[in-house]
């Protein structure tokens, strides 16, 4: 359920089609969560994957991850790439505090085996595909390592976010920060987009971001999602779920 403040905002929406106040204090709590200098408000985070999979080129790539959701394995194949999952060998059965993590021996062999093939790589916290189970910190960071050595951007689907952070929190007190809010700004720093339905741990009826940090990708980003999501500062969302 949604927080009664949450409630409250939903009556100050802003509903102005260009410039609504509602949309400057969304990024202004987006940018101060995750530190992603363009933000970017879709309709659901499905929307912020089209938009995502039509900016970035993929026909006869791979895509590598932990554990693809359904709706991002859907955008990303009807792009014309493959997507690859690549969780641990005991992920449904180990028990482990971290059973989301990507399997790194078998990343490794396929960064090898692909090479320039490899368009991102996409770490979904929690992993859905593995029943919803955390991703350490160790496992982000060693991702995010081997991607800027190869210069291949790291996706984090992020609409899980928060409870991974707890997790981390709970579970790895050498990958933790000093409070949950830093802990999950880790998580964003080492990522160089993200994706997200706000419908999961932002806790909205509607409503999903994209991030990135490329100003170049950015102004792709701007013109594609016109084409489904109305105007950039509001992204097909009402003031009042902006506000939420």
């Amino acid at each position: 359920a949604m927080s009664a403040e949450q409630w409250a905002a939903m009556m100050r929406g802003d509903e102005s089609y260009a410039g609504a106040k509602s949309s400057f204090r969304l990024q202004e709590a987006t940018h101060a969560l995750t530190g992603m200098p363009h933000v970017f408000p879709t309709h659901q985070g499905r929307a912020a994957e089209r938009i995502l999979c039509a900016v970035v080129p993929l026909a006869g790539r791979v895509v590598l991850s932990n554990g693809l959701f359904d709706t991002t394995r859907a955008n990303i194949e009807s792009a014309g790439a493959t997507g690859i999952d690549l969780p641990t060998p005991d992920a449904l059965t180990g028990h482990h505090p971290f059973g989301g993590d990507i399997d790194l021996a078998a990343f490794d062999a396929a960064l090898e085996e692909h090479r320039d093939r490899v368009a991102f790589v996409v770490m979904t916290v929690t992993n859905n595909t593995m029943g919803g189970q955390a991703v350490s910190m160790g496992n982000l960071r060693a991702v995010s390592e081997r991607c800027r050595a190869r210069r291949i951007p790291f996706v984090l689907d992020a609409c899980r976010f928060a409870e991974n952070a707890y997790r981390i929190w709970k579970d790895e007190p050498e990958g933790r920060g000093a409070t949950l809010q830093e802990t999950a700004r880790a998580m964003f720093d080492l990522a160089d987009v993200f994706t997200m339905s706000a419908k999961k741990d932002a806790i909205v009826n509607m409503g999903g971001l994209l991030g990135v940090r490329d100003d170049a990708l950015a102004e792709k980003v701007r013109v594609n999602l016109i084409l489904t999501e109305g105007f950039t500062s509001y992204g097909g969302l009402a003031g009042r779920d902006l506000e939420a």
